[in-house]
């Protein structure tokens, strides 16, 4: 695993600390990983979400908003049970 260091001003330092002595977290290290892990997640349904919007508004998609929708309900509702069953 790789090393990485990173500079706070005092405030965000101690917001995490504030989050690791609330036992949301083991360490700085693993507060960090979660949080970029999230900021993937978010970059890739925005990629996602591009993209189905691309083929909403080309000619030859045959999809409505509502069919984006469901879809995006179903893959939430299949993350979630992913998760419940880790």
């Amino acid at each position: 695993m790789q090393t990485m260091n990173i500079s706070l001003p005092e405030p965000l330092k101690a917001f995490v600390d504030d989050q690791i002595a609330e036992g949301r977290y083991s360490s700085v290290s693993e507060y960090v990983r979660e949080l970029i892990r999230q900021d993937e997640k978010l970059k890739a349904q925005e990629r996602l979400d591009a993209l189905l919007l691309a083929g909403l508004e080309s000619d030859e998609s045959p999809w409505t908003k509502q069919d984006i929708d469901d879809v995006r309900n179903e893959a939430l509702a299949q993350l979630k049970a992913r998760r419940k069953a880790s």
